[in-house]
């Protein structure tokens, strides 16, 4: 399967224009496929249905996440339907098989007033990395950018005087998001002394660079949350990742259209976004009696 699976693969990159990450994730469970497949004898031909449930049930013996379970499978599924279509086989044998029902999580967000505590502090603006952790989470909250999407970002994506960031999302595909002014003059004090991080070497484009005149990493914007939620005394679970949740919860809530919420986030489905908004019972009522006819 080694010669099959890199075909699917460069379709994928190439054709699909799907993002690294799903990639690299399809060949990881497709390489671990073909492995459990070669172990228990069965050869690209003889591939069927049953074959494809006894890896399955390995995985679950290994009590994997249902999650990972549906990536796997839906990994599966693409490759024999692109075989299907390639003309390698004559059936898809992962047609038949059913998705584990997946576990419902409600994510981590902040109220209105946690959000301003997080963001206000007082920052020494002469040290470029303190008032660059104010920019980033400002900037943060103000477009509701993924982590990976705010350390991609490069200095010819961010216009200042539109207060407009251009972004390139999952699958490269790509929107204009706008932000504050209070957004905006963080990156405008950030942008002033980022100079003094880039030192003799010559200068990147990345907009957030670390102590070393690098690009800033996403590991490194999650000890920066979790430094502040540490600060300021959440003794829940706040990932950078909940500031999205708590951007489109809070548009949400004062009256903000959630397909447009929907198109600032970069979401393919509604579905998606509306597991991304929060609005508590007395804010439903409101806008219930409000708006029904015969409330």
């Amino acid at each position: 399967m080694k010669k099959e699976i890199e075909e699917f693969l460069d379709y994928l990159r190439l054709e699909k224009n799907s993002s690294p990450h799903t990639v690299s994730a399809y060949s990881r469970d497709l390489q671990q496929l073909a492995s459990y497949l070669k172990d228990n004898g069965y050869s690209w031909r003889t591939i069927d249905s049953l074959a494809l449930r006894g890896f399955l049930a390995e995985l679950h013996q290994q009590e994997l996440k249902k999650s990972s379970m549906a990536r796997k499978l839906a990994a599966i599924r693409s490759f024999f339907a692109f075989g299907l279509k390639k003309n390698w086989r004559q059936d898809n044998p992962a047609s038949v098989l059913a998705t584990p029902r997946q576990e419902q999580h409600l994510p981590g967000f902040l109220t209105e007033e946690e959000t301003s505590r997080l963001l206000d502090w007082q920052v020494k603006t002469d040290h470029p990395l303190e008032v660059r952790d104010k920019a980033i989470l400002e900037l943060l909250y103000a477009s509701g950018l993924r982590v990976s999407e705010l350390t991609s970002l490069n200095l010819e994506d961010i216009h200042l005087k539109e207060r407009l960031i251009r972004v390139k999302g999952k699958g490269k595909k790509e929107r204009i998001i706008p932000f504050g002014r209070e957004a905006e003059k963080w990156l405008k004090e950030y942008l002033g002394l980022r100079p003094l991080l880039v030192l003799n070497k010559m200068p990147g484009p990345a907009v957030f660079l670390n102590y070393r005149g690098e690009r800033l990493n996403v590991r490194s914007v999650q000890r920066l949350l979790q430094k502040r939620i540490r600060q300021i005394a959440i003794d829940r679970k706040i990932s950078p990742h909940s500031l999205r949740h708590s951007f489109a919860s809070h548009l949400l809530s004062r009256g903000a259209d959630l397909r447009a919420i929907q198109e600032l986030l970069g979401h393919r489905s509604l579905a998606t976004t509306q597991k991304y908004t929060h609005l508590d019972l007395s804010h439903l009522l409101e806008v219930y009696h409000k708006a029904h006819p015969r409330s």
